[in-house]
């Protein structure tokens, strides 16, 4: 993180984004093939070597895992993408809302930031966090939770002064 300050003096983020920046800056070309490769229309999994030569990957997946971003499934050498290993592909202003059906804060939340979307080009996905136990258990009593990139950036209310703030400061998709 020294030399990124040192390159670029202006970047005075938290220990939160320091850390996530450094993690970012850390991922490789292949580490984010071996994301992207869940995205591939099929199956949520992926084995060792849908992945690439397992010899080649397989400590990359370790690594993956470890972070959190892939996880073993019952089947021997075969992983899932996490939903932070998906948000570690997401775009800076890609904006992603965990919610559920019947709730009126989701609802609210995406009719707040519907304008702010459309001024700054971002995309929204929408999970449903009861279709998944891992996110039903972490966001059970949470919703909503929205995400900026992989950062968090509100949950159950949206401040809009906030959130417009932080889309403008996100960097444009190239």
């Amino acid at each position: 993180m020294r030399s990124c300050q040192i390159l670029y003096p202006w970047l005075k983020a938290s220990a939160v984004d320091r850390n996530a920046l450094q993690i970012v800056l850390l991922m490789n070309s292949l580490e984010q093939k071996i994301l992207a490769a869940f995205d591939a229309p099929g199956e949520h999994t992926r084995s060792l070597a849908d992945l690439g030569d397992p010899a080649s990957v397989s400590e990359i997946v370790s690594q993956l895992v470890g972070r959190g971003w892939l996880r073993a499934t019952d089947v021997p050498d075969t992983y899932e993408r996490t939903e932070d290993g998906r948000l570690q592909l997401a775009a800076p202003r890609d904006v992603t809302i965990y919610s559920r059906p019947g709730c009126t804060l989701c609802e609210e939340a995406k009719m707040e930031i519907a304008p702010l979307l459309k001024e700054f080009g971002a995309r929204l996905t929408e999970i449903n966090i009861d279709e998944d136990p891992h996110l039903r258990a972490r966001f059970d009593y949470d919703v909503p939770v929205i995400f900026l990139g992989a950062r968090k950036a509100a949950k159950h209310r949206v401040d809009l002064a906030q959130f417009r703030r932080q889309l403008r400061d996100a960097a444009p998709e190239l």
